[in-house]
């Protein structure tokens, strides 16, 4: 069994699902060049003894390019230009090989074309393995009788299409692991698995690029009280409406996380501490200033900082933590950023009241 050198050994790519989704299509790409290596190694001199040169020469542009992607993908954790060679190689050398070998080439036309859809982009894939079927048809038609042109069309045809809806369901299922892991299933808020790296893209983008952004931690005023009057149910279904209100009013270049039971994180990219300041004393007056459901009024304390040259994610969330814990301490139902504490102007209703 060969032990593939692209295991997930970071604590963040363990954490992080499209990380960890990353890794998987890296095994996936790793081991068809390197199994493609083993098996066509020994023709690049089967064919040169057999005095097909030019084949031979294919063969073994396609094992130098599997070398350097099996190296790249090992120490520089690189996909060496994409899969293309592979593809345009494969696809070259089994026509060809068909042409001057017979059946005896034809063999790797399948393997080939299955291998076009784990390498590329679908809708790449579907046109080169389209262009590919077409080819060897043509060259079957002109090397083979009749009845073995019908079979070899058809069966490439549908090993095609075979391998095109296991790639498609792969991708597809692919995609919705990666929503269930990074979305909270209640309130459909991204959740704790990407925060790191959303705020360390911020961070850079800070250092880098001198454009500021800011976090926003949200969290409900007496949330408990709610759950043990009206119960959990009732409970989840404020939830709901509070991240929904919250949703409303932001930007599509803005995040959502539910880091808590009731408490919520907004990332807001391109965006000043006073702007975001005004954005979450707005917030917390949508929240406050009218019945969430069945009459149940609620209010929510806010911390607000911004990103600062040097700081770590740890840090940028630490600070926003200390000022939502200075929001709480000083009457709940207002924001602590860097200014004076900002009381939301709406009448307060205690929900065990």
């Amino acid at each position: 069994m060969v032990r593939s050198p692209l295991s997930l050994t970071s604590k963040a790519m363990a954490t992080n699902p499209s990380l960890v989704v990353l890794g998987f299509r890296r095994q996936i790409v790793y081991h068809l060049h390197f199994w493609a290596l083993v098996a066509v190694l020994p023709l690049v001199m089967v064919q040169w003894e057999q005095g097909h040169l030019l084949l031979s020469a294919l063969l073994a542009l396609f094992c130098v390019n599997a070398v350097l992607v099996i190296v790249c993908l090992r120490w520089w954790k690189f996909y060496f230009l994409q899969g293309w060679p592979f593809v345009l190689l494969a696809i070259l050398s089994s026509t060809y090989s068909t042409v001057i070998n017979g059946h005896a080439g034809l063999y790797w036309a399948y393997p080939a074309a299955a291998a076009v859809f784990f390498l590329l982009p679908l809708r790449s894939a579907i046109a080169c393995n389209a262009l590919f079927v077409v080819t060897m048809s043509v060259v079957s038609f002109q090397r083979f009788p009749e009845a073995d042109f019908w079979r070899i069309t058809f069966s490439l045809g549908l090993t095609c299409i075979f391998a095109l809806i296991f790639a498609w369901l792969v991708g597809r299922l692919k995609e919705e692991l990666v929503q269930i892991a990074t979305t909270d299933p209640l309130t459909g808020c991204l959740n704790r698995s990407q925060l790191a790296d959303m705020l360390n893209s911020q961070i850079q983008m800070r250092e880098r690029y001198e454009r500021v952004s800011s976090i926003v931690l949200l969290d409900l005023d007496y949330f408990k009280d709610i759950n043990d009057r009206w119960g959990h149910v009732t409970g989840d279904r404020v939830l709901k409406e509070i991240s929904a209100r919250m949703k409303a009013r932001l930007r599509e270049s803005d995040k959502m996380f539910r880091i808590g039971g009731e408490e919520f994180m907004l990332v807001l990219p391109e965006t000043r501490q006073r702007e975001a300041e005004q954005l979450t004393q707005q917030l917390l007056i949508n929240i406050a200033s009218s019945p969430l459901i069945d009459n149940i009024m609620a209010t929510a304390s806010a911390g607000v900082t911004e990103v600062k040259k040097g700081d770590t994610w740890s840090t940028w969330l630490n600070r926003a933590d200390q000022a939502l814990y200075q929001a709480k301490h000083r009457g709940r139902n207002c924001l602590v950023g860097g200014q004076e504490p900002i009381q939301a102007s709406a009448t307060i209703v205690s929900p065990a009241s």
